[in-house]
C-alpha cells in the first residue's frame, strides 16, 4: 500500500512528516514505523487534493511539509465533517412551517477558523466518507454532507453501539441506497393517493361539521409511508403486519390502508346517536354505543387468495393514547410463534412486522412508551424489531414542546435504547419514503427496533371541535395560508410536466364525486347491525366442562421427570434437596407443595395440546423460590427446564422473567392472548 490516500485529514500530513524524516535519518522513528517505511512510498494526489511536501531539511528552515496554518485548516475540515455527521440533525430543515433549526456552531465552518475559500483549496480527502466521492474539493464534499444530514431528511446514528450497523447505516444515506428516481407512473400514483387523503379529510370537514375524527392534515405522508412499508414487507415475503396507533388519522389509516368503505365510515358519521348533555371528550359523544369510530380497528389481507396473501391487522385503541404499544408486541410475538411442539416455542420474526405510530408529546410523556423500548432486546419480548413512526404535530393539545419535555426532539428517548432515529419534513413526500424505506431495510437486516421522526403540524384543533389559535395564534396564523402537500406536491409536478394543471384540478373533483356517492349509500342503507364472529379462540361455553381425569401412574411419570436433569448439569445442592424430596410426595405420606402441584398441572396440559407461556417478575424461580422451574448449573451457565423435555407433551412452554415494568410486560401479556 504504497498510497497516501489511505491517510486523511492530518494524519496524512503526519505520515509524510515521518517519511521525511525517516529519509534523512532512519533512526528518528520508532523501529515499527521503520519496518512500514521501509517498503513504502508515497504517491501523492494532485496538488488540489494535497498541498506539496517540503524536505525536512526545509523544515529546519522555518517551512514544512504542512504549515502549521495548513494542518490546522485539514484538522478544522475534519472536524466540520464530523460535527455535521454527528450533528446534522440539529441544522436540517424538518419544519414545513419554516421555523428555523436549532442550530449548532459545531455546524459553522468559522467556529474552526476556517471559510469556504480555505475548503475550495483543501482536498476531498479532508472530509472522507462517501460525500468526498466525486468532490472536486473539500468545499464541495461538505456541501454533498450538508446535504446529506441536514436538509429536509436527518439522522441520529451516534447512539447506535455497533460499528456493523453503523457503518450500514452511514453507507444506507451516504451512497443513497433507498433513493428511488420515481417514474412517471410513480409520481401520479403518489399524487392520486395525497388527493384522496386530503379530499376525505376536506369531505369530513364539511359534510359532519363540528364532528370529531382527529384528522391526519399535516402529516397526510403518514399514509404513503405506510404503503411503502407494507410494501417492502410484501417483498421481504412477511405474512403479517400488525398496527398500533391512536386516534390521531385512524379513520385515514381505516379508509386508505385497510379498505375499510368509505360508505361504511359515513354510515358511522351519520347515524351516529348524538348523547345530549355528554361533554366533548375523546371517548363520548357522537359515536357507536361500545366506542367511538376513531378508536376502532380493521383487518385487511392484501392480495386474498394470490400469491402475496398479506395480512394487516389495525389494533382497536381506546383513548389511553400510547398503551396500545406493549399490546402489538405481544400480538407480533404470538403470530411468530410456533408452539404446537414440544420444547422452546419456534419463532420466525420475518413473518409478522409490528408499526407503531406515535403522538410527539406521548412519546416522551407517557412511561408505557420507554417499558415498551426496554423490551425489545429482552428474550422473552423480543419481536425481531418495531418500526416507530412519531406523528409530530409540534403540539401536544394545546401545550408547546418546552412544556411537554425535557429534550429538543420528541424522538430522544430512544436515543437511550440505542436506536436509529430518521427525522424528517412531513411536506417532503420523497424524503418521507427514503425514510421508511431506511427503517424497514433496517429491521430487516438487523432485527432491531428503529424510529421515524415525521415533523409536521396539526391543521386543525387537538379535536375539530376546538379552536387553537386561542393557545397558539402564530403557529395557526401560519398554518392557515400554508399550503397542504398535494398542493405543493401537485404545483411541482405540473412545473415537471409530469402532469396538466386540467388533471391536477380534475383530481380533487373526481374524489369528491366517489365520496359523495359513498354519501348517498350510507344514507339510503341503515348500517347494519355489527356481530363478532370471534377466532375461534375466545368463545363462551355454554356450560362448564368437566376435565379428563388423570391417573395416578401418568401424574408419577409426569413427576419422575419434572425432578429429573441431565447427569452433566450441577444444580445448587440445597435445590437438588428440594427437588428429590418432591419425587416420594405422590405416595401414601403425601406433602405435596404449591410449586409441585403447578408443575404437575402444567405437565398435564402440555400433554394434551395446549401451549404455556409464563412471564412475569421473577417467574423462573418464583418470588418466594416455590416455583424452580428452571435449573441452573453452578459449574457453567447452562440452564435446564424439565417441562420442556416432558415425552407426553404435544405443546411448547416458555417461560421467562420479566423486566421490572407493571404496565409494559401486562399489556405485552394481553397483545399476547388476543
Amino acid at each position: 500500500m504504497n498510497n497516501i490516500e489511505k491517510f486523511y485529514g492530518p494524519n496524512a500530513g503526519y505520515v509524510l512528516e515521518l517519511y521525511d524524516r525517516y529519509q534523512q535519518d532512519p533512526t528518528s522513528v520508532d523501529a515499527a514505523t521503520q519496518r512500514f517505511f521501509a517498503s513504502w512510498s508515497p504517491e501523492v494526489p494532485s496538488a488540489v487534493e494535497t498541498p506539496p511536501r517540503i524536505p525536512v531539511q526545509a523544515q529546519k528552515n522555518g517551512e514544512g511539509a504542512f504549515s502549521t496554518t495548513q494542518v490546522a485548516q485539514i484538522v478544522a475540515a475534519s472536524a466540520l465533517a464530523r460535527a455535521i455527521r454527528e450533528r446534522g440533525h440539529l441544522g436540517a430543515h424538518l419544519d414545513p412551517l419554516g421555523s428555523e433549526p436549532i442550530g449548532d456552531p459545531a455546524l459553522l465552518p468559522e467556529t474552526y477558523g476556517i471559510t469556504n475559500d480555505d475548503l475550495a483549496r483543501m482536498s476531498p480527502k479532508v472530509v472522507g466518507g462517501h460525500s468526498a466521492e466525486g468532490a472536486k474539493n473539500a468545499l464541495e464534499a461538505i456541501n454533498a454532507l450538508r446535504a446529506m444530514y441536514s436538509g429536509t431528511i436527518s439522522y441520529e446514528f451516534d447512539q447506535v453501539k455497533s460499528a456493523d450497523e453503523r457503518n450500514w447505516l452511514r453507507d444506507a444515506v451516504g451512497l443513497h441506497l433507498y433513493h428511488r428516481d420515481p417514474t412517471t407512473n410513480d409520481a401520479r400514483k403518489l399524487l392520486k393517493r395525497l388527493t384522496q387523503i386530503e379530499v376525505f379529510e376536506r369531505y369530513l370537514h364539511q359534510t359532519f361539521a363540528g364532528q370529531k375524527r382527529f384528522s391526519i392534515e399535516g402529516i397526510d405522508m403518514l399514509i404513503p409511508m405506510l404503503d411503502e412499508i407494507i410494501a417492502g414487507a410484501v417483498d421481504s415475503e412477511s405474512r403479517e403486519v400488525v398496527i398500533g396507533m391512536a386516534h390521531r388519522g385512524r379513520l385515514n389509516v381505516l379508509a386508505h390502508v385497510l379498505g375499510k368503505s368509505y360508505t361504511e365510515i359515513l354510515s358511522e358519521f351519520a347515524h351516529a346517536k348524538h348523547e345530549e348533555d355528554v361533554p366533548l371528550s375523546d371517548s363520548f359523544g357522537y359515536g357507536w354505543t361500545g366506542d367511538v369510530k376513531y378508536h376502532l380497528g380493521a383487518e385487511h389481507i392484501f392480495g386474498q387468495k394470490t400469491a402475496v396473501d398479506l395480512n394487516v391487522i389495525l389494533s382497536p385503541n381506546p383513548s389511553h393514547l400510547e398503551f396500545v404499544n406493549p399490546v402489538i408486541g405481544g400480538m407480533a410475538r404470538a403470530s411468530q410463534e410456533i408452539r404446537s411442539v414440544a420444547g422452546t416455542p419456534m419463532q420466525d420474526v420475518d413473518k409478522t412486522l409490528p408499526i407503531l405510530i406515535h403522538g410527539d408529546a406521548a412519546f416522551p410523556g407517557e412511561g408505557v412508551v420507554a417499558e415498551t423500548l426496554n423490551l425489545w432486546h429482552l428474550r422473552g419480548y423480543w419481536v425481531g424489531g418495531t418500526i416507530h413512526i412519531i406523528a409530530n404535530n409540534q403540539l401536544g393539545f394545546t401545550t408547546l414542546p418546552q412544556d411537554s419535555r425535557s429534550t429538543p426532539f420528541a424522538s430522544d428517548l430512544a436515543k437511550g435504547f440505542s436506536l436509529p432515529i430518521i427525522h424528517v419534513n412531513a411536506d417532503d413526500p420523497y424524503a418521507c419514503l427514503v425514510a421508511v424505506r431506511i427503517a424497514h431495510a433496517y429491521r430487516d437486516q438487523f432485527h432491531k427496533d428503529v424510529v421515524v421522526d415525521l415533523v409536521g403540524y396539526r391543521r386543525w384543533g387537538h379535536n375539530e371541535g376546538d379552536e387553537p389559535a386561542f393557545t397558539q395564534p402564530q403557529m395557526y396564523e401560519a398554518i392557515r395560508s400554508h399550503p397542504t402537500v398535494r398542493e405543493t406536491y401537485s404545483r411541482s409536478l405540473v412545473q415537471e410536466g409530469i402532469v396538466s394543471q386540467a388533471e391536477a384540478d380534475a383530481q380533487p373533483k373526481e374524489a369528491f364525486a366517489v365520496l359523495e356517492q359513498a354519501k348517498k349509500d350510507a344514507d339510503q342503507h341503515s348500517l347494519p347491525q355489527q356481530h363478532s364472529n370471534g377466532n375461534g379462540f375466545h368463545t363462551v361455553e355454554s356450560e362448564l366442562k368437566t376435565p379428563s381425569r388423570i391417573s395416578a401412574e401418568t401424574l408419577t411419570a409426569y413427576n419422575e421427570e419434572l425432578v429429573s436433569w441431565p447427569k452433566n448439569l450441577v444444580p445448587n445442592t440445597k435445590l437438588a434437596r428440594i427437588l428429590q424430596r418432591r419425587a416420594t410426595t405422590l405416595g401414601p405420606d403425601g406433602g405435596i407443595d404449591w410449586g409441585q402441584a403447578e408443575a404437575l398441572a402444567f405437565a398435564s396440559i402440555l400433554a394434551q395440546g395446549t401451549p404455556i407461556r409464563l412471564t412475569g417478575q421473577d417467574s423462573e424461580r418464583g418470588t418466594f423460590s416455590h416455583r424452580n422451574a428452571v435449573l441452573h448449573s453452578i459449574e457453567d451457565e447452562e440452564v435446564y427446564i424439565p417441562l420442556q423435555h416432558l415425552s407426553d407433551a404435544r405443546a411448547a412452554f416458555s417461560i421467562y422473567n420479566s423486566p421490572l415494568s407493571e404496565t409494559g410486560a401486562l399489556g405485552f401479556e394481553y397483545g399476547f392472548s388476543v
